[in-house]
C-alpha cells in the first residue's frame, strides 16, 4: 500500500475528470499526474535522496496536494508543518527531523528569516507562492517547469511515509512517523465502514481545515483513494466555505464541531444553497446535542459522522455514524471501532476492565505508528505489546461504544486542536516574572475548552493576563497561549510536591470564571 496509488487508480480509469479545484484553477488526473512526477523530479535534482524529509509551511492550495503525492513519488518522508506554529517551533521539529528542504507559500514568507535563524542546516527552500520568489528560494513553479518527470519510486508498505509533530508531553513537539501502509490502512478501514464519503467517485470533498492536520489529510486521503474531487480553499471562513460549497456543488466536508457551529453561525446561511451537501465528517470533540439540532435545521439532508483518534493512528480508531446520531444517549459517544483496528479499555495493568468501567483507551491495529522520531522511550512507553495507548481514559458500553470521559494526559482540546499543557507551562515559565505556573482547561463556550493558566509571580515582579499570553507567544502558537490567567499567591502541592491540578479544575468549577 502507498500514498500514490489513488492516483495512478484515477490516471488509470477517468483521466481527464477533474481531480482538484483550487481557486479559479482546475486540474485533471491526467494533468496533476504530469505535474507531480516533473514536482518529484525537480525534488531529485535537489539532491533529495531516499528517506529524506521534505517540509511544508504553506496554507490550503492545490500545489500542497501536488506535494502530499510528489514526495512519496520522489522516494522521499512527508514533514508537514503546522501552520499556527511559531518560528521557534518550526526550527525544532526541522532540526529534530534533520529536514534540509522546505516549501514555504506567501503567507509564511515572513517567517522565513527567523525560521532559518533557528534552523542552520536548512539548505533549501522552495517558494510556492504566486509573488517573486524571495531572494535565496527556489521558484516552485520554475523548478517543474524546468524539471524531467521521474517514475513513481512507490515507496510503500512499512516504510515511513511521514514525520508529523503533535505537542509533547515532554514540553517539546514528538515527530509522530507513521508509514504508508498504516495511512491507507486507516483511510481503508473509513472506507470500508461505509459511514464517510459514500459517493465514492462523486463525491466532491471540500477542504477547510488544514491539510497539515492528520484529520484533514484523512479527507484528502480518502478523496483521492475513492476517486473523488478535491475542492480546496486556503483556510476556514465561513463565507469562503459557504460560497464553494454552493458553487463546486461539495458533496463532502471535514471539521471540527466549532467549524460546523461557525458555519451554523453565520449571518449568510440562507442566501446559499447547500442543497448538494451530503456529509459531514467532524473530530476533536463531540458535537453538542443543541448545535446537531440546529446543523439538522440549516442543513437537513446532511448525515454526520464523528471519528475519535490521534496521530499516532493514522487517525483514526472508532467512528460514530449518521444512524447513531439519531439516538440521544450515543450523541456523547466516540462510536465503536473502525474496521481496521480493535479497541479496549485496560487498567494500569494493561488488563481490559468489565463494560461500563472507567480506564485507559487502547487501540491496536495496522493504523498504529512506528514510533516517535529520535524518542525509543516515549515509544514504549505509548506503544506496549502492539497496543497504543493513548492518555485517554473512557469507557465502553455493552455494544462496544466508546465514551470519552476524561484525559489522563494533561492535554487540552480548544477548537479541535491538541494542547498539552506542559509545552505551554514551559513557554510561560520563560518569563522572567513568572515564577512558578500550571495550566489545565476550562470549559469554553465557543472552543470547547480554553488554555488557562494559574500563575505564581517572583517576589517584586508585576504582569498582566496579556503580558503572560503575549510573552509565550515568542515560543508557542497563538492557540496555545492562555487565553485566561489567575495569579494565586502558591499552587496547592501534594506532599511529594507535586502541583495538584485536579484542586485546581476544581476551585475553577466552584468559583466560576475568575480570570485576572
Amino acid at each position: 500500500m502507498y500514498l500514490t496509488q489513488g492516483l495512478h487508480r484515477g490516471l488509470q480509469q477517468t483521466p481527464d475528470s477533474t481531480m482538484i479545484v483550487g481557486g479559479a484553477q482546475a486540474q485533471t488526473f491526467r494533468q496533476v499526474t504530469r505535474r507531480v512526477e516533473k514536482l518529484a523530479g525537480g525534488l531529485r535534482e535537489l539532491g533529495v535522496e531516499a528517506g529524506d524529509r521534505v517540509a511544508i509551511l504553506a496554507l490550503n492550495s492545490h500545489r500542497y496536494h501536488e506535494y502530499l503525492l510528489a514526495v512519496p513519488w520522489a522516494d522521499a518522508v512527508l514533514n508537514p508543518l503546522n501552520i499556527r506554529w511559531s518560528a521557534f517551533e518550526i526550527g525544532y521539529a526541522l532540526r529534530d527531523s534533520e529536514t534540509k528542504v522546505l516549501i514555504i507559500d506567501d503567507a509564511h514568507r515572513d517567517m522565513l528569516a527567523a525560521i532559518r535563524a533557528e534552523c542552520e542546516h536548512l539548505s533549501t527552500v522552495i517558494y510556492c507562492g504566486d509573488d517573486a520568489p524571495p531572494e535565496g528560494t527556489v521558484s516552485y513553479e520554475q523548478l517543474i517547469a524546468d524539471a524531467g518527470g521521474v517514475p513513481d519510486a512507490r515507496r510503500s508498505g512499512g516504510e515511513l511515509a511521514g514525520i508529523f509533530y503533535t505537542g509533547g508531553t515532554s514540553g517539546e513537539p514528538k515527530g509522530v512517523m507513521l508509514s504508508h501502509a498504516a495511512i491507507m490502512t486507516s483511510w481503508l478501514g473509513a472506507a470500508a465502514s461505509g459511514h464517510v464519503f459514500r459517493l465514492g467517485q462523486r463525491s466532491r470533498c471540500l477542504h477547510a481545515a488544514p491539510m497539515f492536520h492528520l484529520a484533514g489529510l484523512s479527507a484528502w486521503g480518502l478523496t483521492t483513494l475513492l476517486g473523488g474531487t478535491h475542492v480546496v480553499v486556503p483556510r476556514f471562513e465561513p463565507g469562503a466555505v459557504l460560497a464553494a460549497v454552493e458553487s463546486h456543488q461539495v458533496t463532502d466536508m471535514a471539521l471540527v464541531p466549532i467549524m460546523v457551529q461557525a458555519i451554523v453561525d453565520y449571518p449568510g446561511l440562507s442566501a446559499h444553497d447547500l442543497a448538494s451537501l451530503r456529509a459531514i465528517l467532524y473530530g476533536g470533540s463531540p458535537i453538542p446535542k443543541p448545535l446537531l439540532e440546529r446543523a439538522g435545521v440549516a442543513m437537513p439532508q446532511v448525515a454526520f459522522t464523528q471519528a475519535y483518534g490521534m496521530t499516532e493512528l493514522a487517525p483514526i480508531a472508532t467512528l460514530l455514524g449518521p444512524e447513531d446520531h439519531t439516538r440521544e444517549a450515543l450523541l456523547q459517544s466516540a462510536g465503536r471501532a473502525a474496521p481496521n483496528c480493535e479497541v479496549r479499555i485496560v487498567d494500569e495493568a494493561g488488563a481490559e476492565v468489565p463494560r461500563g468501567t472507567v480506564g485507559e483507551i487502547v487501540v491496536r491495529g495496522g493504523n498504529v505508528m512506528l514510533g516517535y522520531w529520535n524518542k525509543p522511550k516515549e515509544t514504549a512507553s505509548a506503544v506496549r505489546d502492539g497496543w497504543m495507548h493513548t492518555g485517554d481514559g473512557g469507557r465502553m458500553d455493552e455494544h462496544g461504544y466508546v465514551f470519552v470521559v476524561d484525559r489522563i494526559k494533561d492535554m487540552i482540546v480548544t477548537g479541535g486542536e491538541n494542547v498539552y499543557s506542559v509545552e505551554v507551562e514551559s513557554a510561560i515559565a520563560r518569563n522572567p516574572a513568572v515564577a512558578q505556573c500550571a495550566v489545565i482547561g476550562v470549559p469554553d463556550p465557543e472552543w470547547g475548552e480554553r488554555v488557562h493558566a494559574v500563575v505564581v509571580l517572583r517576589p517584586g515582579s508585576e504582569a498582566t493576563p496579556e503580558g503572560i499570553r503575549e510573552h509565550s507567544k515568542q515560543y508557542i502558537a497563538g492557540y496555545k497561549a492562555p487565553r485566561s490567567v489567575d495569579f494565586v499567591d502558591a499552587l496547592p502541592t501534594s506532599a511529594a510536591g507535586k502541583v495538584l491540578k485536579r484542586e485546581l479544575r476544581q476551585r475553577h468549577r466552584v468559583g466560576g470564571d475568575r480570570e485576572a
